[in-house]
Parts: C-alpha cells; sequence; structure tokens
C-alpha cells in the first residue's frame, strides 16, 4: 500500500522543468514546553516534499527493500499506489489534539515521477474503472542499476467523480467499501498493471497482507508473503456482504474457500487469504515468528523469518559515511557491502577510532543545535528522541507519565532535551488520545523549562527521521512486548552510533546481547501474547526512569572528562551499535530474501 523513498534525503533527481511550489517544505512547526519559541519562530526546511505515498515505517521499510534490491542489480519491480492526496497533513492545537488536514501536491512536477501511456479496466462491483500507470525509478547507490515502481491512479478523466478520488488518500478507513476497493485495485489492479506494461513476472510477493487479493487476478500465479504485524488491528477483516458490493459471485467463492477467517466463518481474514494461497510465509523479526506461529498455530511449520532492515546509504548521516571511509582500510569497502560495518567491532581498542567516533557525533550534534537553536537546545546536554507512528501499543506518552520523575531526574543527574515526533492515524481515537495527553503534559512543565526542554515535531517524515535518528544521543523504543513486529527507526540510530533505550521486541530481541544501549520493562512469558489493552504504563514508564537515571549518568561522566571521555563505556556502546548495523541492513535482507525465497519458488 505503500513506498517511502526519502528522496529529500537520498538520490535527489533534478528537474529541467519548474517544480510546483506544493512539492517543496520550506519550513516546518514545533511544539513544545516553550510556548513563545513556538509561536515566533518556525525551522527552516527548505527540501522537496517526500513523493508522498507513505505513512510511516513499514513503507520506508518498503522503500529501503528497492533500493537494496537496485544495489544487489536484482530483477524485481515495486508496485503501488499512487496516492493524490498522499497520507494527510498534521497540525497540533493545544487542548485539541493532532489536526488532520488534506495534503496538497502537484505529481506532474515531481521530479523522477513520470506518467506513462499505458492504461487498463478494472470491474468493481457494477462499473468498470480506467486506471492509469505512473513510474517512479529506484537507483543503485551508484547509479548503475534500477528498479521500477509502478504506481496506478484512478484520477482519470474518463471515471465518474467518485472513483477519480478512490486513489487520494492512504488508509483512508472510515468508508469500508472504500477500503476493499483501494485493496482491489492493489491486488487484482496490481497484476493487471503488470501484464498491461509486458513485464514477465516469475513471482508474486506481498508485502502485507493488503495485496491479497492478486490471488484472484492469477489464481495459478507463484506468490510469497511478508506478514508484518501481530497487532489485531494490522490484519484486514471484511464481511462476505461487504466484499460482495466489490466482487464477483466466482471471487467470493474463492475468498470462501481460502480466507474465511477461523473465528468468524462470515468474515474474510486478508491475513488467512494469504496463507492460504502462497507458497512461502515469512515474519519481520524472530520474536515476530515466534509469535505469529502462535497466531496461527495451524501453519506454524511455514512460518519463516527473515528480520527486516535499514538502507545504509540513504540512513547514514555524512560524518558518519566520512568516518566509515577514513577506516575503509581496516573495515572494508563498506558502500559495496554494508555488511562489512560489523567489523568496526575490531576496532574498540583503537584510540583513533574511538576519537573519531565520538567527533563524528558531535558533529551530527551540532546540526541539531544549530536547527533548533531558538528553542535553546544546547550540545552537551543529554538528548533523547521517540519518533514513530503514534499508536496505543507503541506507547509514545511512556517517558511522560510521570514528569516530577523526569524533574528530579533532570535536578539529581543533569538537565534532559526530549524530542517527540509522530501521527496518529485520523480514524484513531486512542491515537488521537495519546497525541492530546502528550500535548497536556508538555505544556505542563513550561515551568520547568531550564531542566527539561521537550519539542514535539510535526509531521514527522523521512526527512527528520534521518535528521534525529543521526543527531541525538540515545533512541527511545517502548512498544509494549510482543506486539511490535521488529520496527527500524533504532535500526537507523545504531548505524550512527546513536544508543538504544528499549524494551525487550522486535528487533532488539535479536541484538539484546550486543551492547548497544540499555534494556527496560516487562518481558512476557515464553509463548505467552497477552493483552493489547494491558499496556503497563505504570510499571514500564517506573523501569524506564530508573533507566534513565543509569544512561544520563553514564553520558555526563563522558561529556564531563573532555578528551578523557574517550575511554568511556559509553563510547564502548557507540562501537557495538555500529558494528550491529552490520546486521540489520536491508542489504543483508535482500539478499535473505533472494536465497531463501525468490530463487527458490
Amino acid at each position: 500500500m505503500e513506498f517511502g523513498l526519502a528522496p529529500s534525503i537520498y538520490h535527489t533527481f533534478q528537474s529541467k522543468t519548474p517544480i510546483h511550489e506544493m512539492n517543496f517544505i520550506r519550513t516546518h512547526e514545533v511544539f513544545s514546553n516553550q510556548r513563545a519559541m513556538d509561536y515566533f519562530h518556525r525551522i527552516h526546511k527548505n527540501v522537496i516534499l517526500d513523493l508522498p505515498i507513505y505513512s510511516g515505517g513499514l513503507g520506508v521499510l518498503a522503500g529501503d527493500a528497492l533500493k537494496s534490491a537496485a544495489d544487489l542489480n536484482l530483477s524485481l519491480a515495486g508496485i503501488g499506489i499512487m496516492w493524490n492526496k498522499g497520507y494527510f497533513k498534521q497540525s497540533f492545537w493545544f487542548k485539541y489534539g493532532q489536526i488532520p488536514d488534506e495534503l496538497s501536491w502537484d505529481p506532474f512536477s515531481y521530479p523522477g515521477l513520470i506518467l506513462t501511456n499505458k492504461k487498463f479496466k478494472m470491474r468493481i462491483g457494477k462499473d468498470e474503472m480506467s486506471l492509469r500507470i505512473w513510474k517512479y525509478y529506484v537507483f543503485s547507490q551508484d547509479l548503475k542499476s534500477v528498479i521500477p515502481l509502478v504506481l496506478i491512479d484512478s484520477n482519470c478523466a474518463e471515471n465518474a467523480e467518485y472513483q477519480r478520488k478512490i486513489t487520494n488518500m492512504l488508509y483512508q478507513s472510515d468508508n469500508i467499501w472504500w477500503k476493499l476497493v483501494q485493496r482491489s485495485i492493489l491486488g487484482i489492479g496490481g497484476i493487471k498493471a503488470i501484464d498491461a506494461l509486458g513485464y514477465k513476472i516469475n513471482l508474486y510477493h506481498l508485502n502485507e497482507g493488503h495485496a491479497a487479493l492478486a490471488f484472484l487476478e492469477r489464481p495459478q500465479g507463484h506468490f510469497a508473503y511478508t506478514c508484518h504485524t501481530p497487532v489485531a488491528a494490522g490484519h484486514d477483516r471484511f464481511s462476505i456482504s461487504d466484499l460482495s458490493n466489490v466482487l464477483n459471485q466466482k471471487e467470493i467463492e474463492i475468498l470462501k474457500k481460502y480466507g474465511t477467517d477461523k473465528d468468524h466463518k462470515d468474515i474474510v481474514n486478508f491475513t488467512q487469504l494469504a496463507l492460504n494461497t502462497t507458497a512461502h510465509v515469512n515474519a519481520v523479526a524472530k520474536k515476530h515468528q515466534e509469535i505469529t506461529r502462535l497466531q496461527f498455530p495451524a501453519y506454524k511449520d511455514r512460518i519463516d523469518n527473515v528480520t527486516n532492515g535499514i538502507h545504509t546509504h540513504t540512513w547514514v548521516s555524512k560524518p558518519f559515511s566520512e568516518l566509515f571511509d577514513k577506516y575503509q582500510e581496516k573495515i572494508g569497502n563498506w558502500r559495496e557491502n554494508p555488511k562489512n560495518l560489523a567489523k568496526t567491532i575490531e576496532l574498540k581498542d583503537d584510540p583513533d577510532f574511538r576519537r573519531d567516533i565520538w567527533l563524528a557525533h558531535q558533529e551530527n550534534k551540532k546540526q541539531l543545535v544549530e536547527t533548533l537553536k531558538f528553542w535553546n537546545i544546547r550540545e552537551r546536554v543529554f538528548t533523547i528522541s521517540w519518533a514513530r507512528r503514534i499508536a496505543p501499543y507503541k506507547r509514545p506518552s511512556l517517558i511522560l507519565q510521570n514528569p516530577n520523575m523526569l524533574i528530579n531526574i533532570a535536578r539529581e543527574v543533569g538537565p534532559i532535551q526530549i524530542i517527540l515526533a509522530g501521527k496518529a492515524h485520523p480514524a484513531d481515537s486512542h491515537g488521537f488520545a495519546n497525541v492530546n495527553e502528550m500535548l497536556n503534559k508538555i505544556a505542563s512543565l513550561e515551568g520547568d523549562k531550564d531542566l527539561i526542554k521537550i519539542i514535539f515535531l510535526e509531521n514527522y517524515d523521512t526527512y527528520f527521521a534521518k535528521f534525529l535518528t543521526s543527531s541525538v544521543d540515545a533512541w527511545l523504543n517502548n512498544p509494549l512486548p510482543p506486539f511490535e513486529a521488529s520496527g527500524t527507526s533504532g535500526m537507523k540510530a545504531i548505524l550512527n552510533g546513536v544508543l538504544q533505550i528499549s524494551t525487550l521486541d522486535g528487533w532488539i530481541v535479536e541484538a539484546a546481547d550486543k551492547g548497544i544501549g540499555y534494556i527496560f520493562g516487562y518481558v512476557p512469558k515464553e509463548g505467552e501474547i497477552g493483552s493489547e489493552q494491558n499496556l503497563k504504563l505504570k510499571e514500564d514508564s517506573e523501569a524506564l526512569y530508573s533507566t534513565l537515571r543509569s544512561t544520563i549518568t553514564t553520558y555526563y561522566q563522558t561529556v564531563n572528562h573532555g578528551k578523557n571521555c574517550y575511554s568511556s563505556k559509553w563510547i564502548d556502546m557507540m562501537i557495538n551499535c555500529v558494528a550491529a548495523s552490520g546486521y540489520f541492513n536491508t542489504h543483508r535482507m535482500i539478499e535473505e530474501y533472494h536465497q531463501k525465497i525468490w530463487e527458490n519458488l
């Protein structure tokens, strides 16, 4: 459903024709506990708008996967939807929380986006609809290889007005018919688009269950399926009656046969459909594999694992890429093979490398200070960030549960700077409540801004994802275990030597013994899933504050030692982080997909 390609920070196309002003972001607003600064100042950004066809981490992972496939020169195409209104534009309104607004952009002047002359038709219920095809080319890091991203668009002049709007907004969920049609366009329409372009495809890989209806268009095809969520809301379920308004009777009978929900015979579960119609199934982390097997025990022997990663060349900061270049003779060609970064662990006793990795981080920190100078962010103050999609199981407000505890830590150990960012889906009332709670807690700390500075960025995107994951001192990741399938924001952070403060969930389970930071909080019993409703906010926030106290103590012991800081435990952990990134990247991930699945089906 989504692809986050991050063209504002990586492989930005140049245009010989004028680019519409709507395709730029000039300034960026914030909400902080220094309200006067928020009123008078903006962050000046002035970059190309991210191609707005993604909402969060799932889309960014899909984009990173295409880039690594191009780096590895694989024969692959991406299939998605050309969202004419993107996801949504976020604004904060004190006491009212998040205010979603329609995003406007101009695809015709967006650099690198090409409208082809190919069209195809689809029947939705009783009506026929035309769909046109766009392309965006995803290049390898050396520009020698390319992957086409095919985007389907219903905004055709010959369509009825309501049909033209179907591909407007990503994850529009206030109308069941609308959701079903969008999934039909992705699945059934995705196969039709491939045929219209004349592509010869041996294997169709469903990245999440949203595209599961592709089987209806190509029942004899070879399919693989990646499940990305253990959260109940992540599994699409539709009633037979709703499906009958979109699909024909033959298609409904196929769905009854292969997709009936195990607990509700009048419901089609798209995850169940994908499990029954694909030759290979995988989860996206070892822990997620364990949980998915518990959720779908009848398929446990078929559910494999390929742990997620991030595209190294997109997410590495300039100071760290220069650091890796400087030591390339010892670690190998990391640009050609990012897995070579694992060899940085061999430099742990090298005093020059220890100095240089600290100085590279300080360069990134200076950029943070400069960008947020109006909010008095300081370089030698401990800075932590939580930034990702806002959903209850991710517990976005955990660090703000007890502001008095934060004040005590800041007063006794040292000042704290907290940077938050993320969007809640417009239909997620619980996510909206999270945002409102966070804004209120931030406002309540205005009188303590000398001890604690808190900034909440509006409209979090890949530009700010790279900015934050490379420039803060510690990255906070506190989902309720075991409901985070993988998570990838922390992988971006470790690539840039940023320590992890995390619960034991997702990819962190595989890195817990690598010394990349601090683990805290609740751990479910072996073989137990638990409940998404019991968020354990009180006990885990107390565990977080205890962990923060020891983390911040180590940080200030490091920065207060001047040049002697290079022997610090903090720098040991920074090196461990970079070495771990040699595994947690999409170069390794795509190689695993290719070797485990694509070559064998």
